[in-house]
């Protein structure tokens, strides 16, 4: 019998010391203003651990986000934009760039929007890495890390899309048939810093506007750049749990098999998912108080050869 596992892609360097060499291949991209490009990419491998980069409208996750700023200001992302450690952008190891997603600090209910425009992070554990600007809006430029909701912003990110590759501005509203984002529910706005009303870009080769549900602006290179607006979501209810999934089997046997194996680093349990109509085993270690002690284990899960593994809050 063929076990069946699924787990997202775990990265081995980190984004904030080191990025990653360009990929030998990569998927044609289309160019946009100010040199940047729209790009999703081919698969790309870094230490040993393959990364498959897909349009994916329907992402929404949950993990550990670092961020990186010194040392990487002003220097070219992976789509080639320049990287501006004030601007609220982030890096992601298999979104498409740019796309836009919200970032919800699940420790304090703090949520922005941010323009993914970069690869990363590379470092065990990690879902993504923001700049530094976003991390201060979130509240964990001092503490490093946060336990996050990372959701991609579909109608937005779409429009992204279909402006980048029609050859217009950025900015476009709407989905590649020119249909109109939903309108968002109105939600309680805590911060405002230095926000200002989209301008109007000079005339692109079609008409399009701004995304209507994320106030903006146009930068100067026709980049479409989320205000720093902080909403204050609801904190979920009770703690808010970190733990180390090994892998998701849709075989009992084998994912009671790998439970046995680490229990000897952590108590190690299995719990059930239905994805579709598949139900899944995940084995999963944990759970454990502080980022530090799940890092830890981590790195001992991996060294089991476990090279899906990865860090979650649940």
């Amino acid at each position: 019998m063929r076990s069946v596992m699924m787990a997202a892609s775990v990265a081995l360097l980190s984004a904030c010391a080191s990025k990653p060499p360009a990929p030998t291949a990569s998927a044609p991209s289309t160019s946009l203003p100010g040199g940047g490009v729209y790009k999703v990419g081919e698969p790309y491998q870094i230490a040993g651990v393959w990364y498959y980069p897909q349009v994916d409208y329907t992402y929404d996750q949950t993990g550990i986000a670092s961020w990186y700023g010194p040392g990487f200001h002003t220097k070219a992302t992976a789509n080639g934009e320049t990287y501006n450690e004030n601007e609220l952008t982030a890096a992601h190891q298999t979104l498409p760039m740019p796309s836009l997603v919200r970032v919800t600090n699940l420790e304090n209910g703090r949520s922005i929007v941010v323009r993914i425009n970069d690869r990363g992070p590379f470092v065990p554990g990690r879902i993504l890495d923001m700049s530094r600007r976003g991390a201060q809006l979130l509240g964990y430029d001092q503490k490093g890390t946060a336990k996050v909701r990372v959701q991609i912003l579909a109608e937005e990110s779409r429009a992204i899309a279909a402006a980048a590759q029609a050859g217009g501005n950025v900015q476009m509203a709407g989905s590649p048939d020119g249909s109109p984002p939903p309108k968002a529910a109105p939600r309680p706005t805590v911060e405002v810093e230095g926000a200002a009303p989209p301008k109007t870009a000079p005339a692109p080769a079609r008409t399009v506007q701004a995304p209507t549900t994320v106030p903006g602006r146009t930068a100067d290179d026709g980049r479409f750049l989320p205000a720093p607006v902080v909403v204050q979501e609801t904190v979920p209810a009770g703690p808010q749990r970190i733990w180390v999934q090994a892998g998701a089997f849709s075989i009992y046997d084998n994912a009671n098999k790998l439970r046995a194996r680490l229990n000897a680093i952590s108590p190690t349990n299995i719990s059930s998912a239905m994805v579709g109509d598949t139900q899944f085993f995940r084995v999963r270690v944990g759970p454990f108080d502080s980022v530090d002690r799940a890092d830890a284990v981590l790195s001992q899960v991996l060294a089991t050869g476990q090279n899906s593994a990865r860090i979650i809050v649940d």
